[in-house]
């Protein structure tokens, strides 16, 4: 796949873009996004320094005022975005990607996100059209820094942070941009991996990835503790281990993001709670059963944000570990979502329940295969293979979704089967009431893959 993305811009540096991209990219936003202020903030990737100096020379020439939050997350370029005004921002991250990667996470005035179809898709046409080229020798252009941002951003974070405090929890950094907040805003807890290491060197900076939670996994079982909180490589995912080091699905926490965040929250009605197509419905039976109304997305942060707006939607979240907030400018934030989900914790812990226990009325509930991903030749014909399948062979649908893939309800369960916007993957989930009928569906959809 190339570089630029459904959501973003992405991919190796060196091979599917290198600093005259960035530049030229730089060059092109001011022209596709109105305005003149702009914001931008990088990772700690090894090229990131490098990069930031390329995009923030290609916007100064396009006629940008450009301000620079230096090493940060990504929810933090959003924070600014919307609490100061500036008029785009660009944060250089490849979030959860390994480390030779790099890439550009495009916003709009009030943080709303610029994705491939509202203006990445112009940026491309121009940046092949651009013969510019980048002088990496020339002297780095003016970028003024956002003063205190640091100390801003935490204290913002902690007047929204509930109580947590009677809780035994560990953290686990990545190695990535969570390092700069995990301290003072998880007092008490066990930080592992908090040295930002662009090289990600202790494990991947996908908490998605089994090897990735390894560590905080053992680390919770050998010290007894009641959960372990993993974020990803720029701090806008967050993802949990349980009491006994099991991962949690995180579609299974929306119910519990959303039960927070209403403590919080003026009465209102109707209560909207945004989730994704790959949502468990047991998620979503337990959104409705606190009488909100579950409003479903297409996966990935550029739809689901301007859908939380349009609806009116309070918070919901993913099955990747994005969590989304009306407050925080109707953006996502790991750190956000992890102390609201510890608070819950806490609160459970206080009636003697354990984390596991906590989430067991929504976690074991159905059977689900969790994402699967397979590497096909033709996605399309894949997915008409599945289909046929379905229809053959399952009992009679109940409902069809065709907003992202296609999700096909039953009255035993569910499927989803979508190409996958950021790799080159068709991903497919399947939940059905017993495990062996789970067992059954997906051996019958593996059979055509």
């Amino acid at each position: 796949m190339g570089f630029f993305k459904a959501y973003d811009m992405r991919g190796t540096f060196g091979i599917d873009f290198t600093l005259e991209t960035v530049y030229r990219v730089g060059r092109a936003l001011p022209r596709v996004v109105p305005g003149k202020r702009w914001l931008v903030g990088r990772d700690f990737r090894l090229t990131s320094d490098a990069v930031k100096r390329a995009l923030v020379a290609g916007l100064v020439e396009a006629g940008a005022e450009v301000s620079d939050l230096g090493h940060c997350t990504t929810p933090m370029v959003y924070f600014f975005t919307a609490a100061d005004g500036f008029d785009g921002s660009v944060m250089v991250t490849a979030s959860h990607n390994p480390p030779a990667d790099n890439g550009l996470k495009v916003s709009m005035k009030t943080a709303l996100p610029v994705g491939y179809a509202n203006g990445l898709g112009e940026v491309e046409r121009l940046v092949r059209a651009d013969t510019a080229a980048y002088d990496p020798a020339a002297p780095e252009p003016p970028a003024a820094l956002v003063p205190d941002a640091l100390a801003r951003y935490v204290a913002w974070q902690k007047g929204h942070a509930p109580d947590f405090g009677d809780l035994r929890v560990a953290v686990d950094c990545s190695n990535g941009a969570a390092a700069l907040l995990a301290a003072e805003l998880f007092p008490g807890a066990a930080l592992l991996n908090a040295t930002p290491d662009g090289r990600f060197p202790n494990h991947s900076p996908n908490p998605l990835k089994a090897e990735a939670r390894a560590q905080i996994a053992a680390f919770v079982r050998e010290n007894r503790l009641d959960c372990g909180v993993i974020f990803d490589g720029d701090a806008d995912r967050a993802m949990f281990v349980d009491e006994n080091g099991e991962f949690v699905q995180p579609d299974y926490l929306v119910p519990f993001v959303a039960q927070a965040t209403l403590r919080t929250a003026p009465p209102e009605n109707p209560v909207r709670i945004i989730h994704d197509v790959r949502t468990s419905r047991a998620a979503i039976e337990a959104i409705r059963e606190m009488g909100c109304e579950p409003v479903m997305v297409p996966v990935g942060h550029a739809f689901a944000k301007p859908i939380l707006r349009k609806v009116h939607a309070l918070c919901g979240g993913e099955l990747a570990g994005h969590y989304y907030f009306r407050e925080f400018a109707g953006c996502d934030s790991g750190v956000l979502a992890a102390t609201r989900i510890l608070g819950e914790a806490a609160r459970a812990k206080a009636k003697g329940q354990s984390f596991s226990a906590m989430v067991a009325p929504v976690a074991r509930r159905y059977a689900n295969s969790g994402e699967l991903n397979y590497k096909v030749a033709d996605k399309d014909a894949a997915i008409a293979r599945i289909l046929a399948v379905a229809e053959k062979e399952l009992p009679p649908e109940t409902g069809r979704e065709t907003m992202d893939g296609i999700r096909v309800e039953y009255a035993e369960g569910w499927f989803n089967v979508r190409k996958s916007n950021t790799e080159p993957y068709l991903r497919l989930i399947v939940e059905c009431d017993t495990t062996a009928r789970l067992q059954d569906w997906v051996a019958r959809f593996q059979a055509v893959l």
